[in-house]
């Protein structure tokens, strides 16, 4: 899992106390999905729910900044235990710095995986950007790391373990389930 990662991004996983995730592109695969009667429906993938509370279990906080608005990521968040929810936020970056100050959590200690144009604020601002390879080829461009797994199907897994392993303590709570 980290063979293929410099000793740079070993460094800066290793400081990250704080994983910030976007909703769309991200914890589910970006569709938006509405009734006949206007309601939105969202699906979340069970990976990333696990691997979201295995972070957790390593003592890594939690935190999801979304532009859009709805009580289906709220429900998702809480199910979780999603530390920070902040919701319809379109400047991402400065929700991302007003999260910093209510938490006291800096850019070194924070990892944020989006996929889209107003997610590359926050992925430049924090210690450790990531993307997945279904998000926009600039926000790619600018990543320190783009995941194997595409939005919607685990990429928030693979970031979650990606972490944990390189902090040490992914083998220590995957062994809790032998």
């Amino acid at each position: 899992m980290l063979d293929n990662l410099s000793t740079e991004q070993l460094a800066k996983l290793k400081k990250i106390g704080l994983v910030v995730f976007d909703v769309d592109g991200i914890l589910n695969s970006g569709q938006l999905n509405f009734l006949a009667d206007g309601r939105e429906i969202k699906s979340f993938s069970i990976l990333d729910g696990l691997g979201i509370k295995l972070l957790h279990k390593g003592g890594i906080k939690s935190a999801i900044i979304t532009g859009r608005r709805s009580p289906q990521v709220e429900l998702r968040a809480e199910a979780l235990g999603i530390n920070y929810l902040r919701q319809g936020r379109e400047d991402k970056r400065i929700a991302l710095e007003e999260l910093w100050q209510e938490t006291g959590f800096d850019a070194a200690s924070t990892a944020y995986i989006g996929d889209d144009l107003p997610d590359l604020g926050a992925i430049r601002a924090a210690g450790f950007g990531a993307t997945v390879p279904n998000g926009h080829w600039y926000v790619r461009q600018h990543a320190d790391w783009v995941s194997s797994t595409p939005g919607g199907q685990g990429a928030g897994r693979e970031i979650c373990e990606l972490i944990l392993a390189a902090q040490e303590k992914l083998t220590p709570i995957l062994e809790e389930y032998l």
